[in-house]
């Protein structure tokens, strides 16, 4: 069978289910996990598909707000943009609720990536949804079906959640105060949401800017029940101080920023830090983000402002001026054009603003990410101790994908490879080298080595050296599809989890990725953002450690990575 014969029975059986495991495909096309997930990834790009962990659901599927909703449709934006940041607060394994409200209702399509969850809830249609997903574990709350027919309330839902422990419950409400705490408007269903914050260990509050300052009949949870709050940037300053200083965790989802607030610290000076993420398409970046946010929740005296570069020189540069506006104290830079890098510390430095600079490196700025050359050189060595064994040292091409964007210290990655594997096979002359632009993503890297292949022989041996790990699931992806026979060996930059399912899974081009631990990235840069707010000397530069991963060290280095995270 053919990739595209292949990719067109994929689509047939999801027109016939409600989804598809990679492990069912594999074993039903007599293929490797990494091409099942190849062609997912193919169809998700063609917009006919969505990936979840392990699998697939139908893109167009039955809608998540159905027109009986109406409810749903009001203020939409904030509500989503409340919906997708409080999915952040959600881990793999975790057991959660999520009430019937429409704001709840908006996380579904948010928790589509996660793995393991338990889900109870007493929204019909949240249910539906998310019990597609077969790694997922979704209970009904019994109950009276309530006349609109979207959930269900009454004695015995409460009398189910009495005997369960939740770990954390997301609820919204009719109306809000500082004074009555959460209201509804409906007795039943305050008296339901009593139960549900009595059993839950932690209670998330989804609250569009609307809600605040309105009455309801019932109140059915009190300002001090109330762990973190989730808004929208309606909200007014006066009712953010008041919620701080009422120990409450706020997150503020506006247009382009989004604000993580922690509750006000009297002992010590309150921190306002902003981060420019690379980009929210790219997982590595997600990664980062994600651990910065674990970090800063150990500090009552932090709050941290995100927002998104995506890539692109112009946004680095309006974020930047949106920061200085908010009077932040310290910034956090991660944008790929080190072109700009002069333009952006002209302007924080005329505000006094001390920046630290993620991966690229920027003047002035205090640099936090990995020693590029060394972490290149390793995985250089390993590329050629592989093809020493399996090529008797011979290739025919080395193809080179880099990113000039990036300046001088990134690219030390590139010659680190090519160093390391040229000490390990000897020299590689010109002819046989070809560089190309990886773009930072796997869309380009893809196209790029797409093209490659049409000009090169099928019978050539390529090695693949990698500016990043998109690079590298760009250049797999791209063999897989239009040369399966060809011999290849990629090694990748950053080991984040897209290259370890890889590796994991029996990629076998994929020779392995010099790890740069995006997870743990937030810890270190908070303390080091903190030592330098604090007036304390620090290093130019702090560099993450870096250890090559491959099929043979790869569960021991998840195990270790799981465990330290764990105590966080």
């Amino acid at each position: 069978m053919t990739t595209y014969d292949r990719q067109q029975a994929i689509i047939k059986l999801l027109s016939e289910r409600s989804s598809l495991k990679v492990s069912e495909l594999t074993q039903l096309f007599e293929v490797s996990e990494g091409t099942i997930r190849n062609d997912l990834s193919t169809l998700e790009e063609q917009n006919v598909l969505k990936r979840v962990r392990g699998g697939a659901i139908p893109k167009n599927g039955p809608s998540v707000y159905p027109l009986s909703n109406n409810r749903a449709q009001i203020n939409l934006q904030e509500k989503k943009r409340i919906a997708q940041w409080a999915a952040e607060l959600i881990s793999d394994g975790d057991v959660i609720l999520l009430d019937a409200s429409s704001t709840v209702l908006h996380m579904a399509p948010f928790l589509q990536e996660r793995r393991q969850l338990t889900i109870l809830t007493n929204q019909l249609e949240t249910a539906q949804i998310l019990a597609r997903d077969p790694s997922k574990t979704v209970i009904l709350v019994g109950g009276i079906l309530k006349p609109d027919g979207t959930s269900v309330i009454g004695g015995i839902s409460q009398d189910v959640l009495k005997t369960l422990h939740i770990g954390t419950a997301f609820v919204s409400c009719v109306g809000f105060s500082l004074e009555s705490g959460l209201m509804e408007a409906d007795l039943d269903e305050a008296a339901y949401k009593e139960q549900v914050v009595s059993s839950a260990k932690n209670v998330v509050a989804l609250l569009d800017s609307s809600k605040f300052d309105r009455l309801g009949l019932k109140p059915f949870a009190k300002l001090s029940q109330i762990d973190h709050i989730v808004s929208d940037d309606g909200i007014s300053s006066d009712v953010i101080r008041e919620l701080q200083q009422a120990n409450v965790s706020l997150t503020i989802c506006g247009e382009h920023t989004v604000q993580s607030l922690n509750p006000k610290s009297k002992a010590k000076k309150h921190y306002k830090i902003g981060f420019a993420n690379l980009s929210e398409k790219v997982p590595f970046a997600v990664d980062v983000r994600r651990g910065l946010e674990r970090a800063v929740k150990a500090y009552s005296h932090v709050d941290l402002i995100i927002a998104d570069n995506d890539l692109s020189s112009a946004k680095a540069v309006q974020i930047a001026d949106e920061f200085i506006e908010q009077g932040l104290d310290l910034v956090i830079e991660y944008q790929i054009d080190e072109t700009i890098g002069n333009l952006l510390m002209n302007r924080f430095g005329d505000r006094r603003i001390p920046v630290i600079a993620v991966d690229i490196p920027m003047v002035g700025a205090t640099f936090f990410g990995v020693d590029n050359y060394q972490s290149g050189y390793m995985a250089g060595r390993a590329l050629g101790l592989w093809i020493k064994n399996h090529w008797q040292g011979q290739l025919d091409s080395l193809i080179i994908l880099e990113e000039k964007r990036a300046g001088p210290l990134p690219a030390a990655r590139i010659q680190g490879q090519l160093h390391g594997l040229q000490e390990v096979i000897g020299e590689i002359s010109s002819e046989k080298r070809l560089t190309l632009d990886s773009g930072n993503t796997t869309e380009k890297s893809y196209e790029q080595t797409v093209n490659a292949l049409k000009k090169l022989s099928k019978t050539a041996k390529l090695a693949f050296i990698s500016f990043n790990d998109d690079a590298a699931l760009g250049a797999s992806r791209a063999l897989q599809e239009y040369a399966p026979e060809q011999e290849a060996a990629i090694i990748g930059q950053g080991a984040d989890r897209r290259i370890r399912d890889e590796i994991r899974g029996g990629n076998v081009r994929i020779i392995g990725s010099s790890s740069f631990n995006p997870e743990r990235y937030g810890e270190r840069i908070i303390d080091l953002a903190l030592k330098i707010l604090s007036g304390k000397s620090v290093p130019p530069a702090v560099y993450m450690e870096t250890v090559f991963i491959d099929n043979h060290n790869l569960e021991a280095f998840e195990q270790d990575a799981l465990f330290s995270l764990a105590g966080d």
